[in-house]
């Protein structure tokens, strides 16, 4: 091959490179806001939110601002309330549309701001999404389209329009819920087909739409978890909506708000927001995999509600940590509203002064914010035990609200009784979603299954024959169940259609060939086990210590029935990926010792980037470290850590450089790997002048240099030389 055609492949190779790197989509953040200086958060993608006009500012220029300054860009828009007022208010098709929020039994219209009710997912409803909204944003050039929050308040379910929609269901009419627990499993399942119903038409009108134009348009779902949901009482499609094919993928939704709902454990309720986030990102986990789709992991380093710069960093810390403990998923929208963070003041601890974000805090966010631009991959699993899961169904949605008979499910303590037992002892419980039995994956690495029909029902009679064949298999069932909770006979497949059992169990039981009423708790099965507790689960934790019995239970099903090994123990979760040691210190346990981890490492949680010889957790806390050992090449220079993002790295034999990229206003923190101390440090902004106050010191048992300056999303540049 001659030089010059080499030189031609190496071109065409080098372009192909650049062309795969300027279409990453791995990290995200969604706005309203047109491009700032205060907020360029540096990920790859801008979602631009929502698709009105705004004074002086059209949709398309607003989501122009984002791509000249390097962005890709997607639309967000909720599909369940949105600021589509000339549909509300008359002036899309002369017809005023407020009749069509969600309404209460009080009469109440559930509205979600000035004249934006929470809607009932009419026929016109979904015109208006398709050719106002979704026509027009593609039009405008968008290829990725997420539709946030289909969401149906429980509570409600008492409009004209749901009442017209339940008699076109279930062909007879329109029931309260409130009178029955019939009643409100119907409604339940009504409102979660409505919302299916209006997401595979509006996805399914984006994807032809823009075929039609050429375009290969992405359509994902922005949702809290199944768990979040749950335990507000809201209820939404969720896991069916992986099999739809105008559907590639999710948000995952989880952040302070939602992990800090108060939870049951060991008798006492109480925020557990790292325990409560590892099974929301979880939950939502195992809702997708199976499916293949992308899955993006968000969280947020403010929250919904005002509290104090202290609140949000420590709970950002448990959150984030939550969701790089799962290192099957690199996908991140790393905050929503960059312009609340960092342009909205909020009080200090113990004080009632509101400020803008703190310095140290912003620097440890942007920190974190680079870790997820480049967390890889693993297949490294959290230390102990990965194979014990808890099922899971849509139908958890369908009995929370209202309460019937006295049975009450007091901060969804039926789902806490199976999973905070085990958590809160150091295994990582998985949880399995029934709608994906289907799939091989949802099983394949769990060797004990914990399940209850205390707050959830079963969709189809497919669902236990899959169970059942898994049991046969090897796998090992634990029901707890007392199978007295009042849905248990609501109008379902197990007692219609020329099926009359009492309960949806015994017919699960059946099919296991084991009968309850013999008052034994272990039944062997195949190659398998079944264990029966008639408790429900929220005994084990509305009580202190009544869950001992529960862990005994799980260790001899585990490693009696299972023969997976032995039921390992802790107080802690440690994950290896990539460079990054990733730990959290369960609290609420006999075990108060803190996990150490030997160094050289890095704090990513301390703004300063400190290396250290060793790191000690706490119980309670949290911890995310670079660990200077796993440095493949220690001569090669690198940016180890940042608060900024890094472009343009060149290398020589003597010299280093690279530009920095973050909002204004910021300040920097970084650590570079350097081959030897340097002898010259050059650093200038983009118009070629010197930075002033650049702060920087030498860490000789590293070989890393520290380095701090006033941040420039216009960038800062790096000369370093040795």
């Amino acid at each position: 091959m001659t030089n010059i055609r080499k030189l031609a492949l190496f071109a065409a190779l080098l372009l192909l490179s650049f062309a795969g790197f300027a279409q990453r989509q791995k990290t995200a953040f969604q706005t309203g806001s047109p491009w700032k200086p205060e907020i360029d958060v540096r990920s790859d993608m801008a979602i631009v939110y929502g698709a009105d006009d705004r004074e002086g500012l059209t949709f398309s220029q607003r989501m122009q601002s984002w791509r000249d300054r390097g962005y890709q860009t997607g639309f967000m828009t909720g599909i369940a309330w949105g600021q589509y007022f000339d549909y509300f208010l008359g002036r899309w098709d002369g017809k005023n549309h407020l009749g069509v929020g969600q309404v209460a039994q009080n009469g109440d219209t559930i509205f979600h701001g000035r004249n934006m009710p929470y809607v009932v997912p009419v026929p016109s409803f979904i015109a208006y999404m398709k050719t106002a909204v979704i026509k027009r944003v593609i039009d405008a050039g968008i290829t990725a389209i997420f539709l946030e929050e289909p969401e149906f308040w429980a509570r409600a379910g008492y409009s004209e329009p749901f009442k017209e929609e339940w008699q076109k269901f279930y062909g007879f009419p329109w029931r309260p819920q409130d009178a029955s627990p019939e009643n409100t499993y119907l409604s339940g399942k009504l409102k979660y087909r409505l919302y299916y119903n209006a997401i595979r038409e509006v996805s399914n009108y984006a994807k032809s739409y823009g075929r039609s134009k050429g375009k290969d348009v992405k359509v994902y779902i922005a949702t809290h978890s199944l768990v979040n949901y749950s335990a507000w009482e809201i209820v939404s499609p969720e896991a069916s909506l992986a099999s739809l094919p105008g559907i590639d993928g999710y948000i995952a939704q989880v952040w302070t708000g939602t992990s800090r709902e108060p939870t049951y454990f060991d008798g006492r309720q109480k925020e557990r927001v790292f325990e409560n986030a590892f099974l929301e990102y979880g939950s939502m986990l195992s809702m997708t995999a199976p499916t293949g789709r992308k899955l993006f992991f968000l969280t947020d380093p403010v929250e919904d509600w005002p509290r104090d710069w202290a609140d949000y960093k420590k709970n950002y810390e448990a959150t984030f940590t939550a969701e790089i403990l799962y290192p099957e998923v690199n996908n991140y929208e790393v905050m929503p509203w960059p312009e609340r963070i960092y342009t909205s003041p909020y009080k200090l601890a113990n004080s009632d002064s509101a400020v803008l974000i703190p310095k140290y805090y912003s620097t440890q966010m942007q920190v974190m914010i680079n870790v997820l631009n480049d967390m890889p991959l693993s297949a490294n699993r959290i230390n102990g035990v990965n194979s014990i899961g808890v099922l899971m169904s849509n139908s958890l949605m369908f009995q929370r609200f209202p309460t019937h008979n006295g049975y009450d499910d007091p901060q969804f303590s039926n789902f806490y009784g199976q999973t905070l037992p085990l958590l809160k002892r150091g295994v990582p419980v998985q949880t399995v979603h029934m709608e994906n039995l289907g799939y091989s994956a949802a099983l394949n690495k769990i060797r004990v299954l914990l399940m209850s029909y205390s707050n959830m029902k079963p969709n189809s009679p497919e669902v236990h024959r899959r169970l059942a064949d898994w049991v046969k298999r090897g796998g090992v069932l634990i029901y707890c169940s007392r199978d007295d909770d009042p849905y248990q006979s609501v109008m379902e497949w197990w007692n219609s259609g020329g099926n009359k059992y009492a309960s949806p169990a015994l017919h699960l039981f059946q099919l296991l060939g084991i009968h309850p009423s013999s008052g034994r708790q272990r039944f062997p099965v195949g190659q398998g086990a079944v264990y029966l507790i008639r408790q429900d689960p929220k005994e084990f934790v509305l009580e202190k210590g009544a869950d001992s019995s529960l862990i005994r239970l799980v260790k001899q099903a585990y490693e009696h029935d299972a023969k997976a090994g032995k039921l390992v123990l802790k107080n802690n979760f440690y994950l290896e990926r990539g460079p990054y040691d990733i730990i959290s210190v369960m609290d609420e346990n006999e075990d108060h010792s803190p996990y150490v981890v030997k160094g050289p490492v890095i704090d990513l949680f301390d703004p300063q980037l400190p290396v250290l010889q060793s790191k000690t957790v706490n119980p309670g806390e949290q911890s995310l470290l670079y660990y200077l050992g796993r440095v493949s090449d220690k001569t090669q220079p690198k940016v180890l850590a940042s608060a900024s993002r890094i472009y343009n790295e060149k290398t020589d034999s003597r010299n280093y450089s690279f530009v920095a990229k973050s909002p204004v206003n910021t300040l920097n923190s970084m650590r570079v790997l350097l081959p030897s101390k340097p002898v010259s440090i050059t650093v200038t902004d983009s118009k070629n002048h010197p930075v002033a106050d650049v702060r920087s010191s030498w860490d000789g048992s590293s070989n890393t240099l520290y380095l701090g300056f006033e941040n420039s999303p216009d960038g800062i540049k790096v000369d370093l030389s040795w």
